[in-house]
């Protein structure tokens, strides 16, 4: 089998994780690579993989980092649904799975079968404009449209599924799937989902208008964006910049398909690690 490893390039004991993964995986047989920066960084040039269809073709991704990290890694391989393991070398991570001390585990039982896939609910961002690139784009946690100039708002007409809502007047919205209700769409005030649901969430941000609330719309109750007015508004996936767009520019939002596909070796409680986030007391 072959394994990509996506490595945190900062952090020294990710480093170091990276060619432990690397060592272990070519002594069980199994091939490993690494995107070509990664593996400059990590001092693994020889494992450098020569194209993305490698990547892509894998048949496991290990994240060797934090949340951003993981993020990078399914933007990589989650449309071929490649199925992930997290090793956490962040702070506490919502979506990796192991701790750095548990990677020849982790290793023994994904080869051997002991695991099972846990399914998380993406989003695929078309755009229609001459600023920005059509996409289709992938998002586990959230896109966002923002305001370009403080002390300025952003005009954004809303339609959902195909029928016009309404027009907001916001610093911006937030489109967030349940993975990404804990991230920026949190802070604005959203609702947090549990990630087995299968929802979006409209999250706006600093509305300057007496409908302030977020709405969580069912999976298929595609979204589209229209910009109003001269004012441009920023658009990010997952924390990626994808530029500006101006007046009449579209964007549409859906449900991607397929899920992201990480792979689980026990039950790991969602409201354990949200209850630690957080340091929420039992009472």
């Amino acid at each position: 089998m072959q394994a990509v490893l996506v490595v945190h390039r900062d952090r020294e004991h990710a480093n170091e994780l990276a060619h432990d993964a690397a060592s272990w995986l070519i002594a069980h047989g199994h091939t490993a690579v690494l995107l070509p920066e990664d593996a400059k960084c990590v001092g693994l040039d020889e494992l450098a993989a020569p194209d993305v269809e490698t990547i892509a073709g894998a048949d496991l991704a290990v994240c060797i980092g934090g949340d951003g990290t993981m993020l990078r890694t399914v933007e990589l391989v989650s449309a071929s649904g490649v199925p992930i393991i997290g090793i956490n070398v962040g702070r506490l991570g919502y979506l990796s799975e192991v701790e750095p001390g548990g990677l020849t585990d982790a290793f023994e039982r994904f080869f051997s079968g002991a695991y099972r896939i846990e399914e998380r609910m993406m989003l695929e961002v078309v755009i229609e404009s001459d600023l920005v690139g059509a996409g289709p784009y992938r998002a586990l946690n959230e896109v966002v449209i923002e305001k370009t100039q403080a002390g300025h708002t952003v005009r954004l007409a809303v339609s959902i599924a195909g029928t016009p809502f309404t027009s907001y007047a916001a610093d911006g919205l937030i489109v967030a799937t349940p993975t990404g209700s804990t991230a920026y769409s949190l802070s604005a005030r959203g609702p947090i989902l549990s990630p087995r649901a299968e929802a979006l969430v409209l999250t706006p941000v600093s509305p300057h208008m007496l409908f302030d609330r977020a709405m969580v719309l069912a999976p298929d109750e595609d979204l589209t964006f229209e910009v109003l007015g001269d004012r441009q508004a920023t658009v990010t996936v997952d924390g990626r910049s994808l530029g500006v767009l101006a007046m009449g520019d579209l964007l549409s939002c859906r449900r991607a398909t397929p899920s992201a596909r990480f792979v689980r070796f026990g039950e790991r409680s969602f409201h354990q690690v949200l209850k630690a986030k957080f340091g929420l007391a039992d009472r």
